[in-house]
């Protein structure tokens, strides 16, 4: 079982979980807390450190400037000096393909593969938000099918450049005074709809080969690239099982259809537990995050999803959302909306108050350490997950329970080893080294 330790908001999965007991919000910007972190996701056998990243603020609505921990130190510099503090967990960081350069990444995530022998991932992200588009000078964001074709033009762009050595080609002989085989050199010379490039990279070719290509998303853009070119994708994780099961199947197919082989396309769906001594602990604890939550921050959340403000609807009316438009924006989100309003057994009664409860609640897991372990063993056994994003609702509260309490029934059961078997990522998430385009 593949286990992944999501960071998204430093404090955790929820917009005010740095409000929850035991969090450390003045260390944010701190080495220590995400030292902590690392160290706690590698003893408790995490597969990888999964550092999540967005590129502004969130000021659409005054309440996301007041109540959200809008900080997030750099990845690159981040997980650079975690590579000191940590032995084997794998090392992940987020990049844009619509804010960034395929040289850069290359560059970047290639030096991070050498910096932790072998341990480097990146995680493609399109990017959703206007306000992103405004740092990088544009009103409003690119068409979401135009930044799914550049993504897949990024990701030929990224592996080429890692191509660019032979595994052989840098032997450095002090007494000939010859670095470097010149015919083990390849020049891309990439030119496309997005980009042009030539190459070749100022590195070697990077332990892994290809550091580790995770991916987010389940639109149908996103699926087609995942089924192209991810080697994990973080999916939803409040399905069914039989749902579960359908999309993992999904992209499974696709990666086949791309002539790749299926098992090494690893799906992880999110998972947030809230655990507690009871179920009705956990179910308080649950609670205890929405009543931290500000109705207006939840209601600004809702309208920055559906592009709408909805700030003039009262919250305890029937409430009715014409999805017909569309969304340029997080389409998982978006969707999920959807199918939630068209499942109501009642939609008179459901009103704009249930519809941001119910999307909050579904984003959590409750129950007690052996209830979630079950439900995870379940889905990992049945096809329906190859491991789980861990997102937890509290940093750093969540995981230390989490390693402490679930971990050990997971290891019982035969579902995860007693500790990181192999040195380098891709090993530990069993894929095989891909070979250069050259050889």
């Amino acid at each position: 079982m593949i286990l992944t330790a999501m960071l998204f908001y430093p404090g955790g999965e929820h917009l005010t979980s740095w409000r929850l007991p035991g969090g450390r919000p003045d260390d944010y910007l701190t080495h220590g807390y995400y030292e902590d972190f690392a160290r706690t996701a590698e003893r408790g056998g995490f597969t990888a450190l999964f550092y999540a990243d967005e590129l502004y603020v969130w000021d659409r609505f005054p309440s996301g400037v007041e109540h959200v921990a809008n900080v997030r130190p750099e990845p690159f510099g981040l997980l650079g000096a975690l590579t000191r503090s940590t032995e084997r967990i794998g090392l992940v960081a987020t990049v844009s393909t619509t804010w960034n350069q395929p040289f850069h990444t290359a560059r970047q995530v290639g030096s991070l593969d050498f910096l932790s022998s072998g341990r480097a991932g990146w995680n493609l992200v399109t990017s959703a938000s206007d306000e992103e588009a405004r740092n990088f000078g544009l009103d409003v964001n690119l068409d979401h099918a135009a930044r799914y074709r550049r993504a897949g033009e990024y990701v030929e762009v990224v592996q080429g450049l890692w191509d660019s050595w032979d595994d052989d080609a840098i032997r450095p002989d002090v007494t000939s005074g010859r670095y470097a085989d010149p015919a083990g050199m390849h020049v891309l010379d990439h030119e496309g709809e997005f980009f042009r490039v030539r190459g070749p990279l100022n590195l070697p070719r990077p332990p892994q080969g290809h550091p580790v290509l995770f991916q987010a998303g389940s639109s149908e853009d996103g699926r087609r690239l995942a089924g192209k070119h991810a080697e994990a994708v973080f999916v939803p994780g409040s399905a069914p099982l039989e749902g579960a099961r359908r999309l993992a199947d999904d992209y499974k197919r696709r990666a086949a259809d791309n002539g790749r082989d299926p098992t090494h396309l690893k799906v992880l769906p999110a998972l947030s537990p809230v655990l507690g001594e009871t179920p009705e602990r956990a179910l308080e604890r649950v609670d205890e995050i929405e009543a931290l939550t500000p109705d207006r921050l939840s209601l600004d959340w809702l309208s920055h999803h559906l592009g709408v403000d909805l700030s003039g609807h009262p919250l305890d009316e029937r409430f009715e959302f014409d999805f017909s438009g569309g969304s340029n924006q997080v389409q998982t989100v978006f969707e999920g909306v959807r199918k939630l309003m068209e499942r109501q057994s009642d939609p008179e009664r459901f009103t704009l108050r249930d519809l941001y409860r119910t999307m909050l609640r579904r984003r959590f897991l409750p129950g007690t350490p052996e209830q979630v372990a079950d439900w995870m063993v379940e889905r990992f056994e049945n096809g329906a997950a190859d491991g789980f994003t861990l997102a937890f609702s509290s940093v750093p509260a969540g995981l230390e329970e989490f390693v402490e309490q679930v971990v050990p029934l997971l290891v019982r059961r035969g579902a995860l080893p007693p500790e990181l078997p192999a040195a380098t990522l891709r090993e530990n998430m069993g894929l095989p080294v891909p070979p250069s385009r050259y050889a």
